[in-house]
């Protein structure tokens, strides 16, 4: 239903566009690049609600892009005459499915398609009261959203209500779905499924019973009967206590189903997420043209997820839906072809991967494939081993750990290095170095290998020059010799074969010592080029 969005000045977003997949938008982003903000606006253009609320109602100077606030300021304090910052968002629909009513040119683009647009402006009525608030620069601090309006129109100018919309949208978010309706929902979908009509009145009439006797305890008469000879000084009736008895009371609201004897709200935290995710599904998305989910990975397990994600899928087959999410097993099991890589001004895709590498890592969806898209640098090396010396490189060189610089060594773990510089080669921005041994072959014929990636200038391939020195373990030693080694791993071997022969049978340990040694470490020269 809904094709591209077009944001100005919206929280994170300056000036934002994105077309959307019909089917599955997988949406990731570093921390505060606009994932969560872009559910949010696409719910904010389809019901002109935030948070449940009317924008108009809701309308804050905080949900203005700073950049722009403080240029507006800026401008006004310098005597220049300063347009007051408008918050538009222009959401674009299919044309094959809705009403020709909603076309226009009513958008920033300009063109002539179906949609709805929700703009945040001065309200034309106030320009004089706006006038002279200005006109003392020094007060402006933020937007004077006092003076706005907010309009709810479609793309050929009108205004719009929530039914001429054609698309429905359901936001599902675990951290904002309150416990207790979902607790009733989910009672009363077990009953419905599993009682008699009979067997429900009996469940009434003994709740009812129930609390009727409580009035019979012997320490609650004890406690009526003193509450009657208590000074009347409000009124002259007599109190008592007793349990409340009407409808408004019934069983429905008040019996609560327990999970292993445990209350509902006592369960742990990811047997609540993946619960109220579930019972969201089953309870809006029937109904919902569009299904936005917000990181339904929180508080799980590994194999929960998976059981989750297969849920999503199901469920929303026929649904337009948007994930947010930083689990590579969520991207990798709905499909890298579907990600969206976010950044202040557009979305970037992967769905120019190849196929066969999207289905590689749909089966093998417990890698991090995540990594490598967010990581402004990643190295790339083929195992534990390699991954400790690397850091050990890195941090001898800058000073710190490579995770405290934004750099993640990634560990592929024997899978192919070129399945990840397929994703590395349509992210432009990020730096990618592979290390890796050449086996016994010379280093040209190795990187003969990645000859496909040798015209991206972010992709780098480093390996082993020495044929006679194949992997890890005679790399250092060639670049350290054995005295220096013997000192670091505490031994006294006589030979280097000897030495050589002990790294082998221990790589993990040996990778580990030389992490950790407080002697100088030389670098086999690849690695030293990749950390550089």
């Amino acid at each position: 239903m809904l094709t591209k969005i077009v944001i100005k000045n919206y929280r994170t977003f300056r000036d934002f566009n994105l077309d959307f997949d019909p089917k599955m938008n997988i949406l990731v982003g570093d921390n505060d690049r606009g994932k969560s903000t872009l559910l949010e606006a696409i719910g904010l253009a389809l019901t002109g609600r935030i948070r449940g609320r009317l924008l108009a109602q809701e309308l804050s100077p905080y949900l203005f892009n700073k950049e722009v606030v403080d240029e507006y300021i800026e401008a006004l304090r310098d005597g220049l005459e300063a347009k007051p910052p408008e918050i538009i968002i222009d959401l674009f629909l299919d044309g094959k499915n809705a009403p020709p009513t909603l076309k226009g040119t009513n958008n920033l683009l300009k063109s002539d398609e179906p949609g709805v647009r929700i703009r945040a402006s001065l309200n034309p009525d106030y320009e004089a009261e706006y006038r002279e608030f200005v006109n003392d620069p020094l007060q402006v601090r933020l937007v004077p959203t006092e003076y706005y309006k907010v309009d709810w129109l479609d793309f050929a100018g009108n205004g719009i209500t929530f039914h001429r919309i054609p698309a429905t949208a359901s936001l599902i978010d675990a951290t904002t779905i309150h416990l207790q309706s979902g607790v009733d929902y989910y009672l009363n979908g077990i009953i419905s499924q599993n009682l008699e009509a009979s067997e429900r009145v009996e469940l009434a009439r003994a709740y009812r019973s129930l609390r009727e006797n409580f009035a019979d305890d012997d320490s609650i008469v004890k406690i009526n009967q003193k509450l009657r000879g208590a000074p009347r000084e409000v009124s002259d009736r007599d109190l008592t206590l007793a349990i409340d008895v009407s409808q408004k009371t019934n069983w429905e609201s008040n019996i609560v189903p327990h999970l292993d004897d445990l209350p509902f709200q006592f369960v742990g935290k990811g047997e609540q997420s993946t619960l109220k995710i579930l019972l969201a599904l089953n309870k809006q998305v029937d109904d919902a043209h569009v299904v936005l989910v917000e990181e339904p990975e929180n508080h799980l397990s590994f194999p929960n997820l998976g059981k989750l994600i297969r849920k999503i899928g199901t469920k929303c087959e026929d649904k337009q839906v948007f994930i947010t999410t930083h689990s590579s097993y969520v991207l990798n099991k709905l499909g890298l072809e579907n990600l969206v890589l976010l950044s202040a001004r557009q979305g970037f895709r992967l769905s120019s991967l190849p196929a066969d590498t999207q289905e590689y890592f749909r089966k093998l969806s417990g890698y991090d494939t995540l990594r490598v898209v967010l990581a402004r640098r990643s190295i790339l090396v083929e195992g534990p081993s390699d991954e400790l010396v690397v850091q050990r490189a890195y941090s001898d060189v800058h000073g710190c750990l490579p995770a405290e610089d934004a750099v993640d060594v990634v560990n592929i773990r024997g899978l192919s290095f070129k399945r990840f510089l397929d994703i590395a080669s349509l992210l432009e921005q990020n730096q990618v170095a592979v290390v890796t041994d050449n086996d016994g072959k010379d280093a040209a014929d190795v990187k003969a290998r990645y000859a496909a990636f040798g015209g991206f200038a972010n992709i780098t391939v480093h390996v082993g020059e020495d044929k006679d020195f194949p992997t890890l373990e005679p790399q250092l030693l060639k670049a350290n010799g054995r005295d220096a080694l013997n000192t670091i791993f505490g031994q006294t071997f006589a030979t280097d074969d000897e030495l050589l022969a002990y790294m082998k049978a221990r790589k993990t340990s040996v990778a580990l010592a030389i992490f950790e040694a407080e002697e100088a470490i030389t670098m086999p020269g690849y690695i030293a080029d990749a950390v550089a």
